[in-house]
């Protein structure tokens, strides 16, 4: 007897009465992070031409070190940890990082590029206890940009749809480098044909900033929204300006309600914005997260970032910002990063 489709329904019922909890403790109080971005490792298996998230020679992170830093966004009252990189499926001991996620009682996610995965990690990723997990498709076939195709990665979807038990979002991309919009839509269909969630985003630059999309592609990235599934992922209202290339008013809360925790074990406000404030986590206090919660980023009107827009969400209606951003670090960053890199932080 095939029991995946009821145990995928029994952990998908958990984990919307965590996110239920999640969202009434987010807006009921100010004072936590809502969502924490963590590195494991930063070397990926890929070189897409327009990432800048990646190397290919880093280690991967102690696990003593791993546990550690989610200790300390436990503390912090943080709700949700999602896995990045690099590629967090090369981190050798991930299942256990995830099994501490859970352990502390924070909603586990992961961003992957799907290459890695077989029935048997899925199966393993199941046991650990994994809730969400993401992967972003470029294409169609793969090409010199990117080779996160849908011709590639077609498999691992099938093998997603007949043994993961956790939630599987795709994402499809639109903007350039992507040679062809209309691939954004097959991936999309293949998504939702296959019972996960789509969602669609649009390539910034390496500052995160906004890149307009044309006629045809705002048309696509209508109609794959449109395709949406209810969950929290869809609260993506935002995307409409940032797709016809017009600033968006909102009240960045990076640094506050979203961390983002790099494998130096630096808070940052994003992936994008890399350098501010980096102070080491274990050093960061709620006074850092009040601070940075009241404080205005400049990049905000044309950020293009899914995740921090969402998490802003919980507080556009409320709370002005006030406080001028941090100064961009000074030249000794790189030495602040080797000094936590060597465990001298």
């Amino acid at each position: 007897m095939d029991l995946i489709p009821f145990r995928r329904k029994l952990r998908f019922a958990r984990t919307r009465v965590r996110e239920l909890k999640m969202i009434g403790r987010g807006l009921a109080s100010t004072g936590h992070p809502i969502l924490a971005h963590i590195i494991p490792i930063r070397r990926c298996n890929l070189s897409c031409g327009y990432c800048n998230e990646y190397d290919n020679f880093s280690n991967p992170i102690e696990l003593g070190v791993m546990f550690r830093r989610i200790d300390r966004l436990a503390e912090l009252g943080t709700s949700i940890i999602t896995i990045s990189g690099g590629e967090p499926l090369l981190h050798p001991e991930l299942d256990e990082i995830i099994r501490h996620i859970r352990l502390r009682g924070m909603i586990a996610g992961m961003i992957t590029n799907g290459y890695l995965l077989t029935a048997a990690r899925i199966q393993s990723l199941n046991r650990a206890g994994l809730e969400h997990l993401q992967i972003s498709i470029d294409n169609v076939k793969p090409d010199d940009v990117s080779v996160k195709s849908l011709k590639v990665l077609d498999q691992k979807l099938e093998l997603l749809a007949r043994h993961a038990i956790f939630q599987v979002n795709i994402n499809s991309v639109l903007g350039s480098p992507v040679h062809n919009p209309e691939d954004a839509l097959a991936v999309a269909r293949r998504a939702i044909g296959l019972g996960f969630t789509s969602t669609v985003g649009i390539l910034h630059d390496h500052n995160g900033q906004l890149r307009p999309l044309n006629d045809r592609q705002q048309a696509i990235f209508e109609e794959i929204m449109s395709w949406g599934k209810r969950s929290y992922s869809r609260f993506n209202w935002f995307e409409k300006d940032v797709a016809r290339g017009l600033p968006h008013e909102w009240r960045c809360r990076a640094g506050s309600r979203y961390l983002y925790i790099c494998e130096n074990g630096l808070v940052h406000y994003c992936s994008q914005q890399r350098g501010y404030p980096a102070i080491p986590l274990e050093q960061y206090t709620r006074e850092h997260l009040r601070h940075e919660y009241s404080t205005k980023k400049p990049c905000a009107p044309l950020c293009t970032l899914q995740c921090v827009q969402q998490i802003g969400l919980f507080d556009n209606w409320r709370d002005p910002q006030t406080l001028p951003a941090f100064k961009p670090r000074p030249a000794d960053l790189a030495e602040l990063e080797t000094e936590c890199a060597s465990g001298k932080q």
